[in-house]
C-alpha cells in the first residue's frame, strides 16, 4: 500500500504528559500521590476536560467534594504545565523526518482541553508541523467516538482512507480509526515507530 497520510496522537506519542511529574513535588507520601490520583483527580474526572468542560468547573466541583485537597486540586489546572515531561524524541524525530517528505501529509487528533492545548503549541514547535489538528476539548467529543475522526475527514476530504495510518498509544482509540478502514499503528513503550513504518513502506 502506497501511504501518504499519517496522523498523530499526541500525548504518550509525541509529547509525554503525566500527572505525577507534578505531584510527586506536592505529595511527599508516593501512596497518598497515588491516591489523590486514583480516587480525587483521576482519569476519567481529566477526561472530562479534554471532552471540553472548563478546568474552573472542574476544580469547583472535585473541591466541594474533597475540600481538604482544595489547593492540591487547583493546583491540577494552575500548575498544569508541570506534568509536561518534555517531547519523546525517538518520535519527534520520525515526525521530523516525515516532515520532509513531499508525499506525505500530516495530521493529528488529540483528546486535550481547549484551554491547555495552547501552553503546548508554545512549548513544543513541532505542533505546527500538521496541516490540521482536531482537539477534543474544541470539537466537545473525545476518542474512540467516531465524531471525532469523522471531524478530520470532514475538513481534509483529500484524505483516502486506504492510504492513511493513524498513530496512538491507546488501543480503543487505534479500533475507533481502524473502523474507518485507517491503518493503526497501536504504540507502547516497546514500540520503534521509525520500524513500523518502515514495515508499512512510509520509510
Amino acid at each position: 500500500m502506497n501511504y501518504n497520510t499519517i496522523i498523530f496522537d499526541l500525548g504518550g506519542v509525541l509529547i509525554d504528559w503525566n500527572p505525577e511529574y507534578l505531584y510527586r513535588k506536592i505529595f511527599d507520601d508516593k501512596a497518598q500521590m497515588q491516591r489523590f490520583l486514583t480516587e480525587v483527580c483521576h482519569g476519567d474526572w481529566n477526561r472530562e476536560q479534554d471532552r471540553g468542560r472548563p478546568f474552573a468547573e472542574a476544580v469547583k466541583e472535585r473541591t466541594a467534594l474533597y475540600p481538604h485537597y482544595e489547593a492540591e486540586i487547583r493546583a491540577y489546572h494552575e500548575r498544569w504545565e508541570e506534568m509536561l515531561g518534555g517531547a519523546i524524541e525517538e518520535n519527534v524525530a520520525v515526525l521530523e523526518d516525515l516532515r520532509t517528505r513531499a508525499d506525505i501529509a500530516l495530521y493529528a487528533i488529540t483528546n486535550w482541553s481547549a484551554e491547555t492545548f495552547p501552553i503546548a503549541q508554545r512549548e513544543y514547535p513541532f505542533l505546527e508541523y500538521f496541516q490540521d489538528t482536531v482537539v477534543s476539548g474544541e470539537l466537545k467529543v473525545v476518542k474512540p467516538d467516531a465524531r471525532i475522526y469523522q471531524t478530520l475527514l470532514d475538513r481534509q476530504p483529500e484524505i483516502i482512507l486506504e492510504k492513511s495510518i493513524f498513530i496512538d498509544d491507546v488501543t480503543e482509540n487505534i479500533a475507533g480509526a481502524e473502523a474507518f478502514g485507517i491503518q493503526g499503528i497501536h504504540l507502547t513503550p516497546e514500540t520503534n515507530l521509525s520500524e513500523e513504518l518502515e514495515r508499512l513502506g512510509v520509510l
